[in-house]
């Protein structure tokens, strides 16, 4: 029987990639770096540790360190979504949906913790979670498991009782790799994309999931 769910952040309960694709255009171009579109496509699953050192590789500059060019990123990133965070579709409704079934609710996400509070706060909804996790404090990022497995943890539920939701390829492998099943939640012009075939179940919004999915995920069908 699942037991638990956890959800990754960034655009899954939240539509901030565009956020920080505007922070990272801003400030890494006033260090001297080109952004480009074509190398930013790139980045959009990386830790912004990892980010950080992507551009610096790319562009190196001098004056700031790593730490300060990446802190300035997640400070603009914060004041973004304080001002314009915009929930995913269906939000509220999937996380009272699994709240009535008396689930545990946890988040796992690249993102630096200290967004955590701002996303959950910003959309009112941190009272329906009971733990988080960011990939700041673990080993490494998503693909890797790691995240995913230290939420179960605080959860105290095994992993092979979790689901997990997420929007990216890379969060669907790290939630795999940790024995998670899990739905991908995509746009439309990824939904045919044979690459999310890895998950699942494949949904255009939270809210579309139901009782018949939960069932399908809990039968393994």
């Amino acid at each position: 029987m699942m037991q638990a769910v956890i959800f990754d952040m960034d655009g899954t309960l939240i539509d901030s990639e565009p956020m920080w694709k505007e922070a990272e255009k801003q400030v890494f171009s006033s260090v001297g770096v080109e952004v480009s579109e074509e190398l930013s496509a790139n980045t959009a699953s990386m830790t912004t540790r990892e980010v950080t050192e992507f551009w610096y590789g790319h562009f190196p500059w001098s004056g700031k360190s790593l730490e300060q060019v990446e802190n300035e990123v997640v400070n603009r990133v914060a004041t973004l979504i304080s001002e314009k965070g915009q929930p995913m579709e269906g939000v509220e409704e999937v996380l009272s949906f699994f709240q009535k079934k008396k689930f545990k609710i946890g988040l796992s996400t690249n993102a630096p913790s200290r967004l955590i509070p701002v996303v959950l706060n910003k959309l009112g909804i941190s009272k329906y979670f009971h733990s988080i996790s960011s990939s700041e404090h673990e080993i490494e990022g998503k693909p890797h498991p790691a995240v995913y497995l230290a939420t179960a943890k605080k959860l105290k539920v095994d992993p092979s009782k979790c689901i997990a939701f997420e929007d990216s390829l890379s969060g669907i492998i790290s939630a795999s790799k940790a024995n998670i099943k899990t739905v991908a939640i995509l746009p439309r012009s990824d939904f045919t994309d044979k690459k999310y075939e890895i998950s699942h179940i494949k949904l255009r919004r939270l809210s579309d999931f139901t009782d018949f999915h939960l069932e399908k995920i809990t039968n393994g069908v």
